[in-house]
This record gives C-alpha cells, sequence and structure tokens, in this order.
C-alpha cells in the first residue's frame, strides 16, 4: 500500500494521502487497491474518529490513468482482471466501492482538494463528508472527453450537492470548473488557502467529540439521503436513545460541566 497511499494516524485523526505525485496521482489498478485496502483497515479501527484525504505533489487526483484510458480503447478491460459488471461490494462494483466506501466510512471523511480532481478524482472526492479547496484547483466531470460516463457513484453523490441543471450541464460537457465555482455549485465546503491545514483542523475539532455521537450522526445523515421522513425520524429517535445514559454520553455531560478534556471510550 505505501506505494500508493501513506497513512498516517495520530490522535483519532486518520491521514491518507495519495502518493503518486509524478502521475498527479492518477487511479492505475495498484491506487484503487492501496486505496480500497486503507478504508477496509479504518473501518476496523475502533480508535479512529475522522479521516483526511489528500494528494501528494501538484495535484489531488487527475483521474483514470491515461494509460488505462488508451487499453480500454483497444479492448481492454478497465481494470483488468476485475468484472465492473458484478455487484462485488454490497450495491456498488469494484470501481464504485472506491469512492463509496469512503461515504460508508463510519466516521467523517474529509477531502483537502488542491491543483486538480478530474474524473475518478473529482468523484473521489465526492465520497467524503467535507470538502476544503484551495484556490486556482480546478476540477471536473471529464468523463465526456473520453466518451464515458461517471461510474464511480458520482451520479448518486453529484445529485445531493448540485443543483440538478448544474450536475447535467457538467456532465454533458466535461468542462473543467474552479474551486469558486465548486463552492457556488455546492460541491465545496469551504474554498481556503491551505486545504490540508483546513481539513486537519476541523478533523482534529470532529475527534475530539463524542465518537458515539459522530458515528451515529453519520449514520443518520447518511441514511436521510435516500430514505422517507417516517424511516428518518425513526432512525433518530433509535440512534438517540442508544447514546442517553451511555458512557460517553455521561462524559460528554461531566467534561463540559467540569471544563476539561473528555476521555472517550473506544469499546
Amino acid at each position: 500500500m505505501q506505494d500508493r497511499v501513506r497513512l498516517t494516524i495520530d490522535d483519532g485523526v486518520a491521514h491518507v494521502r495519495l502518493n503518486r505525485p509524478d502521475k498527479m496521482n492518477a487511479l492505475d489498478p495498484a491506487m484503487f487497491e492501496a486505496l480500497i485496502e486503507a478504508g477496509a483497515g479504518l473501518r476496523e479501527r475502533r480508535n479512529v474518529r475522522a479521516v483526511v484525504l489528500s494528494g501528494e505533489g501538484r495535484a489531488f487526483c487527475a483521474g483514470l490513468d491515461l494509460e488505462r484510458l488508451l487499453a480500454t480503447a483497444n479492448g481492454d478491460p478497465l481494470l483488468p482482471p476485475i468484472d465492473l459488471t458484478r455487484r462485488s461490494h454490497g450495491i456498488a462494483n469494484h470501481a464504485q466501492h472506491l469512492v463509496w466506501l469512503w461515504r460508508e466510512l463510519p466516521v467523517p471523511v474529509i477531502a483537502a482538494v488542491h491543483g486538480v480532481a478530474f474524473g475518478g478524482g473529482f468523484q473521489l472526492a465526492l465520497g467524503a463528508d467535507l470538502r476544503y479547496l484551495a484556490p486556482g484547483t480546478r476540477l471536473a466531470v471529464i468523463e465526456a472527453k473520453w466518451g464515458l460516463v461517471p461510474d464511480m457513484s458520482g451520479t448518486q453523490l453529484m445529485r445531493h450537492l448540485a443543483r440538478e441543471d448544474v450536475v447535467r450541464e457538467l456532465t454533458y460537457t466535461g468542462r473543467a470548473f474552479s474551486a469558486e465555482q465548486a463552492l457556488a455549485y455546492g460541491f465545496a465546503t469551504e474554498v481556503v488557502d491551505d486545504p490540508l491545514a483546513a481539513a486537519l483542523s476541523i478533523a482534529r475539532e470532529i475527534a475530539g467529540r463524542s465518537p458515539d455521537a459522530v458515528r451515529a450522526a453519520k449514520r443518520l445523515l447518511n441514511l436521510a439521503a435516500t430514505c422517507d421522513a417516517a424511516t428518518g425520524l425513526a432512525a433518530e429517535t433509535a440512534e438517540q436513545a442508544a447514546l442517553l445514559g451511555s458512557r460517553n454520553h455521561v462524559e460528554a455531560i461531566r467534561s463540559n460541566l467540569e471544563h476539561r478534556m473528555p476521555q472517550w471510550s473506544s469499546a
């Protein structure tokens, strides 16, 4: 995994860095596997309370590796020997899982985006809960340029962030747009001079909250994107009932009243 992704964990914050700077962190089969391996490992770690996604070098992620695109024109599979028609990860295929796994990770994920986020790289950023962009960043739903469609969960994620006509225009044209436009469209949380510093700062703030409450909140917000109101309201009640009187709920109250740092339980 270290050849493509660097992973560090500090005080409950995991930092996942795409590490192919000579190729602007383009997604080749090895990068796919490394990111999926990193996400699978983080899912099992109760000591992780927030995750930051970033890219080494000049860019967050330039999208699918050009060599793989050229190979598909010759009839080769996109990700040999993967069969993309198979639902290999629940509702997702292998390529979709690369993005969807961050949305399904039990803790919040924050993307720090700079340089470019094209195609699969843009979709990877969409899989995060929050996105901080550097000024000058260029983004694109670029698949139309290559005669393809966004197929890494992008259509399911974009529709909850931007107006439908904006999503359609960007998808049909494949045109690049700026960080400031991304903010106006709804794809960016904030445009900041140092997105990595901002992402790490908000991750540390999240890590300081009750891990039980944060995980419950993510479950509720993920569910809210797909369920009806009755289901969502019932889920709110169930999550709150489980939190009330729990060890970390009591610790949240006591630490606030005693003006001290909380000591969370990861059990």
